[in-house]
């Protein structure tokens, strides 16, 4: 499969966010079925909408905290708070997120959202400490 610039700007900047291994994972298992969805999203995701220099990564990480949690995509949700870690967000910054999404998208989805959100800060605290 023949890649674009936008691909391999994708690409880049999805290793940046997610880090080196869950990408080349997911792109590693990616099968004549769904790489064309794998190609898409590096490509335009991560290539055209992440490589648009207007938001800094932290912001697009912040947003993409309260889209997942407003949506119940937690199994994206846990991946994008470890991004959101190694973008520079705090903490505090994600519990902050997490808080306003409780009064806008409601306290069921935000409660779950903090567990998802627990778990994934503990697991990058622990990768961090191995490093």
């Amino acid at each position: 499969m023949e890649h674009s610039n936008q691909f391999e700007k994708g690409l880049e900047n999805r290793k940046k966010v997610l880090g080196a291994a869950h990408v080349e994972k997911a792109w590693a298992a990616a099968d004549d079925f769904n790489r064309p969805m794998q190609k898409l999203v590096t490509e335009y995701c991560w290539g055209e909408i992440w490589g648009d220099p207007t938001l800094p990564f932290k912001t697009r990480s912040m947003l993409n905290l309260a889209m997942l949690t407003a949506m119940s995509q937690h199994h994206e949700l846990a991946s994008h708070v470890k991004g959101a870690l190694q973008n520079g967000v705090t903490k505090d910054e994600i519990r902050a997120v997490l808080m306003q999404a409780s009064v806008y998208c409601g306290v069921p989805l935000a409660l779950a959202a903090f567990r998802v959100a627990t778990q994934a800060i503990n697991a990058h605290e622990a990768e961090a400490g191995r490093a």
